[in-house]
């Protein structure tokens, strides 16, 4: 298994694709060209500062959703400890920009769910298998 970038190199690697995203109507290139990407700002829990996260999302049953993956890593990204602190958040997708209260996901929903999202996408799935934490869904509603 390989090592999880450090925090300067992965904010960087985020910093450009937000930067291409909002310059290009959330349309990015590369590696995510093809994906439902959105920008999500969180509160950060401890600094009470405005984060902003580069994330794929999945409409799936009428729900926006996203997933707390981190490539597989043995700990959450840091968005999700940011909304489970604070789920107010701000979401952009495409030219789009509203505000959500999320909803982290109780593990039967989760559960039945994250089977769409790995039939859709299944990267997910093998991020699974790599972690022994169960990696969480937050559906994201409109407020």
């Amino acid at each position: 298994m390989t090592e999880m970038p450090d925090t300067a190199t992965i904010n960087a690697f985020n910093k450009t694709i937000i930067d291409e995203f909002r310059t290009n109507g959330g349309k990015v290139s590369g590696q995510f060209e093809d994906a439902n990407l959105l920008l999500l700002t969180t509160t950060g829990a401890k600094s009470g500062q405005s984060r902003v996260s580069p994330l794929a999302y999945f409409d799936i049953d009428g729900k926006l959703i996203i997933i707390g993956s981190f490539a597989g890593s043995p700990v959450s990204p840091a968005w999700v400890h940011n909304l489970r602190a604070n789920p107010r958040a701000r979401v952009e997708i495409g030219a789009d920009e509203f505000a959500v209260t999320a909803r982290e996901l109780p593990s039967d929903e989760r559960d039945a769910l994250f089977d769409k999202v790995t039939a859709a996408a299944p990267g997910f799935a093998e991020y699974q298998s790599k972690t022994s934490r169960v990696i969480p869904l937050f559906e994201l509603q409109r407020t």
